[in-house]
């Protein structure tokens, strides 16, 4: 193989379960310490959401929670309990329909079943909210971990979504810090010469969806997975995820609007 051929390395690195209070960077830095896995410029880290938020404080008992009248009725009408029907009132921005098992919402911009909200990898009668800022926490996580390795990374904190019409779950990135998220492709060339007029480059949900096949879904105990390789823009700070408005989506306008 020659060294002209682009190629990417998927790195997992494995932890000890994270609890509420636990200091992130400090757990990455040990595993890395440990496995003698050494970080260079233009690393990118990509963390599970999941991961992220118990450490933040974002685990949830449901036996504290008590259900309005709304969560009581959206409960029996999707098939959720209605303590975590509940959560999700209280964290997406809007419910726009369901299926047994789950509520269809837009939650901090993007679809998402139940707001994200998840009982897997979460002690039994708990489940896990979405971080409360995935951009700060990025941001913040990608801090800590510089000063740990005295080089320029990326972060990116990921979750896993199903798609429209599609089975299976696909990565898609909630934050990101020290990288361009979405590339414009726009005015760039195809193959036969023809000008890209609309193309924009998925860069992070990419990485994220890569990252998954490591981490995977079960007890893995694999909640960061180190990108080394791969073709991205660095930046300095942090730029936000552009999305859609609703109205713009051409998935969920259209569904809309029957």
């Amino acid at each position: 193989m020659t060294s002209k051929l682009p190629c990417m390395q998927v790195i997992g690195i494995r932890t000890p379960l994270i609890k509420p209070g636990d200091d992130i960077v400090e757990v990455l830095a040990s595993s890395l310490n440990e496995n003698e896995i050494f970080l260079q410029d233009g690393d990118v880290l990509v963390l599970a959401e999941s991961a992220v938020a118990t450490a933040e404080g974002r685990m949830v008992e449901l036996s504290t929670v008590v259900p309005s009248k709304k969560a009581e009725e959206l409960s029996e009408k999707y098939c959720v309990d209605s303590r975590e029907m509940e959560l999700v009132l209280c964290e997406c921005d809007d419910v726009i329909g369901g299926v047994p098992g789950a509520a269809l919402t837009i939650t901090k911009g993007t679809l998402s079943p139940n707001a994200g909200i998840d009982g897997s990898n979460a002690p039994e009668g708990h489940v896990v909210l979405l971080p409360e800022n995935a951009q700060k926490s990025a941001a913040r996580i990608r801090a800590g971990m510089e000063e740990f390795c005295c080089c320029h990374l990326g972060v990116i904190i990921g979750d896993s979504r199903t798609q429209p019409l599609r089975l299976g779950c696909v990565g898609v990135a909630l934050g990101t810090s020290g990288i361009v998220p979405v590339e414009d492709a726009r005015g760039s060339k195809d193959l036969f010469g023809k000008t890209l007029h609309i193309t924009r480059k998925a860069v992070a949900d990419n990485l994220v969806s890569a990252a998954q096949l490591i981490m995977g879904e079960a007890d893995e105990c694999i909640p960061c997975v180190l990108m080394r390789g791969a073709p991205v823009k660095m930046v300095k700070g942090s730029e936000e995820m552009p999305l859609f408005t609703p109205e713009e989506c051409m998935y969920y306008s259209n569904i809309k609007e029957k």
